[in-house]
């Protein structure tokens, strides 16, 4: 089986690198753009909203039917689309004329869909009803435990970290949706002793940081480091960590969220999206949920929540294996080939039987 994959990897973000990988043998797999004259049999889109975060309407544009000119030269000669639904628009909603027109165009393309969660399929058929008339699965984020090297000793004396510190820490890509600003303000308030906040991620705006910064400027407890983390440090900086806190307005799934529990830190995330399923996979020993804004008491609540024992390494649910996960892809690809939704269901439904 021949597959043209875009994104194959990105800098920031292993997943989707872990997902081809996990495919086997039975699917060779070509980087977008790859070679157009060449026939594939799958074409597995990611993120196909990133064109809409593009600033510049006329680039934007163009970007975008360059995208649907490809499609359909593809499908034209027999290639599925199989889109990945991480998002259903865009996070920074700068195109708010051409957004509804793409998301019109792209779903009648799309002949099978993969949802990282239950909640983010059920969200999909309503929001999209298209999506109904072909193969669908839930297929779950696989995890990122084999992908960062744990610190070979304690890394708080180098951050500066006091060994009694209390550490709410937030991880990420630091975005205006994240509402990282209402996580310092709320830290302000919190009660607990020794209470330390480190942001740790980089803004996407200048704008952004500054305004962080200024809210971060009273308050000696709070650190703030705006770099883009290398792999070699990402584990580092969340073994330092008593608690990860992502206190999104809004959100389908979290990489974030599934990064440090793959690192064995408990995460505190709002009750949006799948993170009610994430606590019913990891358990509210390891996920913990709020509702509404991020408050002062919800983070006193957190540090006091992860003061509580709990196993050195948080066990990872065998629907988050990479082993797992390319099985369930590759069925996936196989009903989008017979084009029919019952094939996928079937495959899924004997995957769990047998336990592949």
């Amino acid at each position: 089986m021949r597959t043209l994959a875009w994104p194959t990897e990105t800098p920031w973000n292993p997943y989707t690198a872990l997902v081809y990988s996990s495919l086997g043998s039975r699917v060779s797999v070509d980087s977008w753009p790859g070679n157009m004259l060449r026939r594939y049999d799958i074409w597995h889109v990611h993120w196909p909203d990133s064109l809409l975060n593009i600033p510049n309407n006329f680039h934007a544009a163009i970007k975008v039917s360059g995208f649907f000119a490809a499609t359909d030269f593809m499908r034209s000669r027999g290639t599925k689309l199989v889109w990945t639904m991480h998002n259903f628009a865009s996070h920074e909603a700068l195109h708010r004329k051409i957004e509804p027109w793409f998301w019109k165009q792209f779903i009648p393309r799309v002949d099978g869909a993969i949802s990282l969660s239950n909640a983010g399929l059920s969200a999909a058929m309503e929001k999209f009803p298209p999506l109904r008339k072909i193969p669908t699965v839930v297929i779950r984020h696989g995890h990122y435990r084999d992908q960062y090297p744990p610190p070979a000793k304690d890394v708080r004396p180098r951050l500066g970290i006091p060994p009694d510190a209390k550490v709410v820490m937030f991880f990420g890509a630091v975005r205006p949706y994240k509402n990282v600003d209402l996580l310092v303000d709320a830290f302000h308030k919190i009660s607990t002793p020794n209470a330390l906040l480190y942001i740790v991620g980089k803004p996407n705006s200048e704008q952004l940081a500054d305004l962080l910064r200024q809210k971060a400027a009273t308050d000696p407890r709070i650190r703030l480091n705006f770099e883009f983390v290398a792999n070699r440090d990402v584990f580092s900086y969340l073994s330092a960590a008593d608690v990860v806190v992502l206190p999104y307005r809004e959100v389908l799934n979290s990489g974030s969220a599934l990064l440090s529990l793959s690192c064995s830190r408990p995460v505190v995330v709002p009750e949006l999206g799948a993170m009610g399923e994430l606590k019913e996979d990891f358990s509210g020993e390891w996920v913990r949920t709020f509702r509404g804004e991020i408050e002062p008491s919800v983070l006193d609540d957190a540090l006091n929540w992860s003061a509580q024992p709990r196993p050195n390494v948080c066990a990872m649910p065998p629907s988050y294996e990479w082993k797992h996960i390319g099985s369930q892809t590759l069925a996936l690809y196989e009903a989008v080939l017979k084009n029919t939704p019952q094939a996928a269901r079937d495959v899924l439904v004997e995957m769990e039987r047998t336990g592949r």
